[in-house]
């Protein structure tokens, strides 16, 4: 597949270097240029602008803070279109770094799908620490996504057993709040010095 990120931060380099090794073909790009440089030496792919990052691709990753999303948005073009039928995985949570507090009335999914008209975006990847897609040795894990496109929903699960994940589809994209909100749940308790798998019941088989 031919994948867009945009972002340039640990998740980003994480999925580029998880999905190169799988074969795919990586093209990144973000506000620094540089970093975007280095991630695709890295992963065997290229740099571009925004703009042609998304250009006819399979899928786009939009990996960037809460506060970054309409910035690099508007930057790729996507306010005018530009992700129209594409398949866009959303991982951000909008909360507040080590407290988890909401930050918005509605999810980051949410706002991605009406910043870009006719993406069809994916709530997925928003949980994970980035290392947990670069370790050969980690075990794999659930990755609770959403979305209303069945398209996309199938490219994206195909790019998280591609990472090393087993997909878990919860429904439509009205759910991406709820999977940000359990965000914010993990990330207050482990700010706070509690382990969060300590507070979730073990449910038998």
């Amino acid at each position: 597949m031919r994948i867009g990120i945009l972002g340039t931060g640990t998740l980003a380099a994480a999925l580029a270097e998880s999905w190169a090794r799988a074969g795919h073909d990586i093209e990144v790009g973000g506000r620094s240029p540089e970093k975007a440089l280095a991630i695709a030496e890295k992963v065997g792919g290229h740099a571009a602008h925004p703009r042609e990052v998304v250009r006819d691709k399979d899928s786009v990753l939009l990996a960037v803070s809460w506060s970054g999303i309409e910035d690099m948005l508007r930057s790729a073009g996507a306010t005018e279109g530009a992700l129209r039928g594409t398949p866009v995985i959303d991982p951000t949570n909008a909360v507040e770094h080590g407290v988890g507090v909401l930050l918005a009335e509605t999810s980051a999914a949410e706002r991605v799908a009406e910043l870009a008209p006719g993406a069809h975006v994916v709530k997925a990847f928003h949980l994970f620490a980035a290392d947990q897609w670069t370790r050969p040795d980690a075990s794999p894990v659930t990755v609770a996504m959403c979305g209303d496109a069945p398209e996309a929903v199938r490219v994206a699960c195909g790019l998280v057993r591609d990472a090393g994940g087993n997909p878990a589809v919860l429904g439509p994209l009205s759910r991406a709040r709820q999977l940000e909100e359990a965000a914010g749940f993990v990330i207050g308790l482990a700010f706070s010095g509690f382990d969060p798998n300590s507070a979730v019941p073990r449910v038998g088989s």
